[in-house]
């Protein structure tokens, strides 16, 4: 990582963990950025926080420290961020969909089933609803708005006339 020399950051306070500081030149200060008691969540806010810097033009100084024999030990921060920067290994179980994931599908599907509704198509078939799951789990929220609006237009013209 490249850093632009800076006044040494001082030693955090309190019993040794994984703490990171980031220098603001506005104040000519360090401020804490991600402490914990485990070093991979503090190295994976500092690749972000490095990424999220290097993307609007910034310079970074930052400086890592951790414990070391029970006492605070400052590390080297070019190898913390690169080896956070490194794809975690697969996980053998499944993976839960979070939250907000589920809430978004839930979205996507109830719009979908209301543009086929608008549309005309109330019966729908067991392979109807395998069709809709897949284009839930295919196609973004704005794709599937799209879709639902021509559904929509649709099923406007189809009526008597």
């Amino acid at each position: 990582m490249e850093t632009t020399t800076r006044p040494p950051s001082p030693q955090p306070t309190g019993a040794p963990r994984w703490v990171a500081l980031f220098h603001r030149p506005s104040s000519a200060s360090w401020q804490v950025c991600a402490e914990s008691p485990h070093r991979a969540p503090v190295q994976y806010a500092l690749a972000e926080m490095a990424h999220t810097v290097r993307a609007r033009g910034g310079d970074l100084a930052v400086s890592l420290w951790g414990p070391k024999d029970g006492a605070w030990q400052r590390f080297d921060v070019s190898t913390a961020t690169t080896n956070a920067a490194a794809p975690e290994p697969p996980s053998t179980g499944p993976k839960e969909p979070s939250t907000l994931t589920e809430r978004m599908s839930g979205r996507r599907q109830q719009v979908l089933m209301a543009g086929l509704t608008k549309a005309g198509l109330y019966d729908l078939e067991p392979d109807d609803y395998a069709a809709v799951q897949t284009l839930v789990e295919q196609l973004d929220e704005t794709t599937v708005r799209k879709v639902a609006q021509w559904l929509t237009a649709a099923g406007g013209r189809s009526g008597p006339g």
